[in-house]
């Protein structure tokens, strides 16, 4: 029997300016994978893994944020943003409602600031974690 591992949304990209992490990493693997940046690693080793568990992912970490958290504030610092996929209703030009998933970059602040519910009535799921080069230096 072959043992397959999900690897979807298991990746780190990066360009001029920004980094581009998935989110289905855990926060452990985040932590030990050499490809990822050194600082990134760094910032998570020291400042968001304390609060968490070794097998949490950076998607159940992102959902679960709220404004009273030290995370925020890392995230907050770094420009962060979240790329989500999430049900948007459009009315048509005949008055019809129609459902389609959006998938856009949101701030982390607009994250943080919707509810547990407003996120599950919109079938919100979290797909990347971006961030500034720049603001990264400065965390």
């Amino acid at each position: 029997m072959i043992k397959q591992t999900y690897e979807d949304y298991k990746y780190f990209l990066q360009d001029a300016g920004y980094f581009y992490v998935g989110s289905k990493y855990t926060l452990r693997e985040i932590t030990d994978c050499e490809d990822i940046l050194f600082k990134f690693r760094k910032v998570m080793a020291e400042s968001i893994l304390p609060k968490f568990t070794d097998t949490d992912t950076l998607e159940t970490v992102l959902y679960y944020l709220d404004e009273n958290n030290f995370v925020f504030q890392v995230l907050k610092q770094m420009n962060a943003q979240v790329r989500v996929s999430m049900l948007q209703t459009k009315k048509s030009l005949f008055g019809k409602e129609k459902e389609n998933y959006v998938t856009k970059y949101i701030g982390i602040r607009e994250l943080v600031s919707m509810s547990e519910d407003d996120k599950k009535n919109k079938a919100m799921v979290i797909q990347e974690l971006k961030g500034s080069k720049l603001a990264l230096l400065t965390v």
